[in-house]
């Protein structure tokens, strides 16, 4: 399973003494932070120079070595910004798991949003854990199962300006009962819930936070029993198709083929060649990402 193999491997991570060497997320640091809002990103994955090489190809991403001993970490940059990082985690091959990616969303207190999301049928599987010249954070589960980690940033939070290529963009949670999920997240974030219209009778919803458009939720079939709820995380591109075109060639999968999205871009999912399964999006340079009121 995606979740367990994600826990698995985090929980692996060292403790404060031995800890990778995270870079702040702001620099330099600010007060801003913006509560709700998706600030990082980490891949966990069975060939940290395969992905390297695979996320290099396809966004121009270059890599810094944060790696201590028995723990190979890197960190990906876009330009001269930080925008990821990569660990290095053995698969287990009599269990079925894959790697994947886990989706960091900021807080400003990260002990009352543990307490709060276990209150409202959350799971702790990571307790809050400081890092030097990152912050606070923690590994919770929503009630749907999906894993996601909060983060209070010392450096305080990237600024609300329109994501570069090969930076992320969007994510959006796939979650089985979409009325639960968005109650949680709303509690937890303070999220106002915006509906999508849509012709498919599946829910699509918008969460937002701060006048501007923090996530979105999409309800996944009610016989896709096999798809366990998750979040995925978007970069952004300036060609949809040719960057699909792009991860192919790089030994990656497109699992959902470009189209066009309400909002005016496009999209596409696919998974790297380990199988950690990304989002692709382009975006129209004069369009903002005001929450749609």
């Amino acid at each position: 399973m995606r979740s367990l193999y994600l826990v698995l491997a985090l929980l692996a991570l060292p403790a404060l003494a031995d800890a990778p060497v995270f870079p702040a997320l702001v620099n330099p640091a600010t007060a801003d932070h913006h509560p709700g809002k998706i600030v990082w990103a980490d891949l966990v994955t069975p060939d940290l120079h395969g992905s390297e090489a695979f996320y290099s190809g396809l966004f121009g991403w270059t890599f810094r070595d944060a790696s201590i001993p028995d723990k190979a970490y890197a960190i990906a940059y876009a330009g001269s910004r930080p925008v990821a990082g990569l660990l290095q985690h053995a698969l287990d091959p009599t269990r079925h798991r894959r790697p994947a990616w886990l989706t960091f969303i900021s807080v400003r207190d990260v002990d009352a949003a543990v307490q709060a999301a276990a209150d409202d049928g959350g799971k702790v599987l990571v307790p809050a854990r400081d890092y030097p010249a990152r912050g606070r954070q923690a590994i919770l589960a929503d009630p749907d199962g999906a894993v996601f980690a909060v983060l209070a940033s010392t450096s305080g939070d990237p600024p609300d300006d329109l994501s570069e290529p090969g930076e992320f963009i969007w994510s959006s949670l796939q979650a089985h009962d979409p009325d639960r999920e968005a109650a949680f997240y709303q509690n937890l974030f303070g999220y106002e819930v915006f509906d999508l219209q849509s012709n498919d009778g599946l829910a699509h919803l918008v969460f937002s936070a701060g006048d501007y458009a923090r996530a979105g939720l999409n309800e996944l079939l009610a016989d896709s029993v096999r798809r366990h709820p998750h979040w995925l995380d978007f970069v952004r591109v300036v060609d949809v198709a040719a960057a699909a075109r792009a991860a192919s060639s790089l030994g990656g999968r497109v699992l959902v083929e470009p189209r066009a999205d309400r909002q005016g871009a496009h999209l596409a999912v696919i998974a790297d060649p380990s199988g950690a399964v990304l989002g692709l999006m382009d975006w129209p340079g004069d369009a903002g990402k005001r929450e749609p009121k």
